[in-house]
């Protein structure tokens, strides 16, 4: 009962994080800690404590060099700042993420949730007010659809690959 009502709480969060920041840009903060702290029990509860430790260091270290390169191109090629690229909600969501699913599952289904952002971005920006990319709504919205694709059985495991 307890895990049903955590995978309620997850994606109600995803689909809340979607909603602000597609209409507002601006989520509300401490649904950041709630999405990491229910993938992070999901994903404990299915997986033996070790591993859990070691894909949340390696997930961490992937969304480390993601960054690193983001303010690294952003500095040089773009000659801006970093927050003027990325939100302070997307770094959060990423960082919630890391909790959610083993470290190859992450290097797949991170990659996908921006690639199906962009997409989601270039189909939907013509209808849109603002100029700034909702990242953390789409992902979100893909993350939020790819557990329950998980949880009904569509995708095979998020927890053990």
């Amino acid at each position: 009962m307890l895990i049903v009502l955590t995978q309620i709480v997850l994606i109600v969060s995803f689909a809340i994080t979607f909603y602000q920041d597609l209409n507002d840009r601006k989520v509300y903060w401490f649904l950041f800690p709630i999405i990491g702290l229910c993938a992070g029990v999901l994903y404990f509860t299915n997986t033996l404590p070790e591993l859990f430790l070691i894909s949340v260091f390696y997930n961490l270290s992937f969304v480390f060099i993601l960054f690193s390169v983001i303010l690294l191109y952003t500095k040089f090629k773009l000659k801006t700042s970093f927050k003027n690229v990325i939100g302070l909600g997307d770094v959060l969501l990423f960082l919630a993420l890391i909790f959610g699913c083993a470290t190859i599952s992450f290097m797949v289904l991170l990659p996908s949730a921006l690639i199906f952002s962009l997409a989601l971005h270039l189909l939907l920006s013509k209808k849109q007010v603002h100029k700034t990319v909702p990242l953390a709504g789409y992902m979100s919205l893909f993350f939020g659809v790819a557990f329950l694709g998980f949880w009904f059985g569509v995708i095979d495991s998020i927890y053990h690959i």
